[in-house]
């Protein structure tokens, strides 16, 4: 069964719709700023992609902004605009699904909880601790606010989590298993526990992401949350739905190989694995939304990996890291950037690599320096590698429909 994309819904550091975040990706404007929700202090970078410009208590009743951590929040807001995107009533979502992804969940709220416990020395905690706390705290409020009684469920991957989200939809609607899905993922990762966690691996840039640029420092941190509705191609058509690309294909691999360092050969093997289930010849892929993230190790192992893949057809190809613009959202990167993909599909613009100083010479690729392209391309990959060797690629295909 093919998959169409019918909806979209972002909250970001660039913008919080996905008509300002579209904006802010065609013109290489980035999201970095002096971090505001944490005391800097104690750390040695103090730079982050916050989300700003966004009242998070609007929108939500008393009692979910008791229960509902800053990730959640985020993950609601753009699951609303996505679903609106759609022009899906409720009464057509009851047996859709629900999946999401998070590396951290309600990191924010276990961090105070933490100090209120520890510091301020309290003997009674809030009762919504433990909600506020749970990764599958976004998915469930979302189910409950929409009537919906299909599966729902939260996959926690680090940074490949909402990718893995997306791809586990689209196979069940491929499958047949569901005709829906509400997919994606949220994270908030500003809290000052996390952030030290963060200082001791010493792969914070000091003020800008440069993905496969020479001269990068490393990674910016980013929080937000990203939404897509997926439905099968044949409802979406009979419905008369506005489908913005079709979601094609999905790979994933374990590299096998260590907890932090990346593998070329097993994110080549998820690339692989996507143009595969897709039925798609590589020299058909226009471009690559590439996992980037402006550490010295990964570009270079993500561009041997690429090269490995898509052989001489690499030097035609498009790729671009827009984490140099929203930051590096962990868990909701995958969303973020499968929005930032279809987007670049359906509107023949390719988004660039903000922040881009020179070309590295073991980064040699076309990484759409620093201002958007103008091409239209048939099929275009999202790629996510995570902490554990975890890898998720989504193939998408551009809608002429």
């Amino acid at each position: 069964m093919r998959v169409a994309v019918t909806g979209l819904g972002v909250v970001s550091a660039i913008g919080n719709d996905k008509e300002s975040f579209w904006e802010s990706l065609v013109y290489g404007r980035h999201g970095f700023r002096e971090l505001s929700l944490v005391d800097t202090s104690v750390l040695s970078f103090t730079t982050g992609a916050e989300v700003t410009g966004l009242d998070l208590d609007a929108g939500f009743d008393e009692g979910s902004r008791e229960a509902l951590d800053r990730f959640a929040r985020f993950w609601l807001l753009a699951a609303r605009e996505a679903v609106a995107d759609s022009g899906l009533g409720f009464e057509l979502l009851t047996d859709a699904a629900v999946v999401t992804g998070s590396s951290l969940g309600g990191q924010t709220s276990q961090d105070e909880l933490f100090r209120q416990l520890y510091r301020e020395g309290r003997r009674r905690l809030s009762p919504f601790a433990v909600p506020r706390s749970m990764a599958n705290a976004a998915a469930s409020q979302l189910s409950m606010e929409m009537a919906i009684e299909g599966p729902a469920l939260t996959l926690s991957t680090a940074c490949a989590s909402a990718a893995h989200a997306l791809g586990l939809a689209y196979w069940m609607i491929s499958r047949g298993m569901i005709e829906r899905a509400i997919a994606g993922g949220s994270e908030a990762p500003f809290s000052l526990g996390h952030l030290k966690a963060w200082d001791s691996l010493r792969v914070m840039a000091p003020d800008l992401c440069r993905p496969f640029s020479k001269g990068r420092k490393g990674i910016i941190l980013g929080e937000g949350g990203g939404a897509l509705v997926l439905e099968s191609l044949e409802l979406a058509l009979e419905r008369r739905a506005r489908v913005h690309a079709e979601l094609v294909g999905f790979g994933m691999s374990s590299d096998a190989f260590h907890i932090t360092k990346p593998s070329a050969r097993g994110a080549a093997r998820a690339m692989r694995g996507a143009l595969d289930d897709a039925g798609i010849d590589p020299d058909l892929v226009g471009y690559v939304n590439a996992h980037g993230t402006g550490t010295q190790l990964n570009d270079v192992t993500e561009t041997r990996a690429i090269r490995e893949v898509f052989g001489a057809h690499a030097d035609r190809l498009l790729v671009s890291s827009t984490k140099s613009m929203h930051g590096h959202a962990l868990g909701a990167s995958g969303a973020l950037e499968a929005v930032a993909t279809v987007l670049a599909l359906e509107r023949g613009v390719v988004p660039p690599t903000a922040n881009y100083l020179e070309r590295d010479p073991d980064c040699p690729l076309d990484f759409v320096p620093n201002e958007a392209r103008h091409l239209i391309v048939p099929h275009a990959l999202s790629s996510s590698f995570a902490f554990g060797g975890l890898n998720a690629v989504l193939a998408f295909a551009r809608w002429d429909g």
